[in-house]
């Protein structure tokens, strides 16, 4: 049997690039924001409701649109509005990085699609990918859900044990395991859970690191 095609899936926030230096701050408040306006809160309480969301569906858009009724499309319009490219923070070697790699590369973000290929192009590595799987893409099936994934598998046209998940997040890192993938964390934290099979703590760390070199195996 041929050997199957190896398809790298890469987040994007905290994943290829530090959004928590300056895009996070500003977004967080973004969101709370909207929610005060929208659902006629206080700040404490907005972004009290904004913090729980995240924690049990990954994404507060998720609670918003299931318990709210919030139009997707204008919370991630509203929310996403600020970026300027001085907030996003590029080096060189992400893109020597990503090119060295053989087999297919995509992005797979809870970000909307015209945040997502902003800070692509930003970091100059738009072209890197054959696929942005944005939020809109998973049909809002953020991660970790299971169905976001599943929904990514079938526009990728493979299977999960052809891919490997390069993942800040571990609820979404759980998920690839369970579903098949490879699992790789960028996290500088040094407990490993027995989900992740490998820790980075950063993405530029794979170029020294044996799961670059190692042959990746495919179950037949």
């Amino acid at each position: 049997m041929p050997r199957r095609q190896q398809v790298w899936i890469f987040d994007l926030d905290d994943t290829l690039h530090n959004a928590s230096a300056h895009i996070f701050p500003v977004m967080n408040r973004a969101m709370t924001q909207y929610i005060q306006t929208h659902l006629q809160l206080e700040e404490p309480a907005a972004c009290s409701l904004r913090q729980h969301y995240w924690r049990i569906y990954g994404a507060t858009l998720k609670g918003l649109m299931r318990h709210h009724g919030i139009n997707p499309h204008h919370f991630l319009a509203e929310t996403h509005a600020f970026l300027t490219d001085d907030m996003v923070q590029t080096t060189k070697q992400l893109r020597q990085l990503l090119k060295a790699l053989p087999g297919r590369k995509c992005v797979f973000t809870n970000a909307p699609r015209v945040y997502a290929l902003r800070v692509l192009e930003v970091l100059g590595i738009a072209d890197c990918f054959s696929l942005v799987f944005s939020v809109e893409s998973s049909r809002f099936h953020a991660k970790p859900s299971v169905r976001g994934f599943q929904l990514l598998l079938r526009q990728l046209r493979c299977r999960a044990a052809d891919c490997t998940l390069f993942e800040d997040s571990l609820p979404a890192l759980m998920t690839a395991k369970r579903l098949g993938m490879r699992t790789v964390w960028i996290s500088r934290r040094l407990h490993k859970p027995n989900f992740v099979q490998y820790r980075l703590p950063h993405v530029l760390a794979l170029t020294h690191s044996a799961l670059k070199k190692a042959p990746h195996t495919f179950p037949s």
